[in-house]
């Protein structure tokens, strides 16, 4: 017994070479509103002394850690002049702080995103790798 296959009109999708076509900043969500997507700092496969982390390991560090790259914005972050008298927190391609589970996780092919408010950026960074242990680089 063959499975059915899912017939889709070539004008709406054409098969993996658009995919590929496709950079992956442009596969990341728009996002709505104040809020912007954030991709949390990940874990090399293996550490400065030598050990292999498992994916297990890198998937629960990229859910725990604080630190993060912002890759989009919403049209409205940073827009309110009351609440924001000095101007935006951070701009796209920046490293930030958040608390540790804020903001929405969304599941990508290389690890995960996050979705957060504009406010709830704690801080900037300028290299991650200042404020890291230095054996996880």
């Amino acid at each position: 017994m063959t499975k059915p296959k899912l017939i889709v009109p070539q004008h709406i999708w054409d098969g993996k070479a658009a995919e590929k076509k496709k950079k992956e900043i442009e596969k990341v969500p728009a996002p709505t509103g104040w809020r912007m997507v954030l991709f949390p700092l990940k874990l090399k496969e293996k550490t400065k002394s030598g050990l292999y982390l498992t994916d297990d390991t890198i998937q629960q560090s990229q859910v725990a850690t604080n630190v993060a790259k912002v890759l989009k914005m919403g049209p409205s972050c940073y827009k309110d002049k009351e609440r924001y008298p000095e101007g935006p927190w951070c701009k796209e391609g920046d490293w930030v702080l958040i608390t540790t589970y804020a903001g929405s996780r969304i599941r990508v092919e290389d690890g995960e995103l996050r979705i957060v408010n504009d406010d709830e950026i704690i801080a900037t960074v300028e290299d991650p790798r200042d404020i890291l242990p230095k054996n996880i680089f």
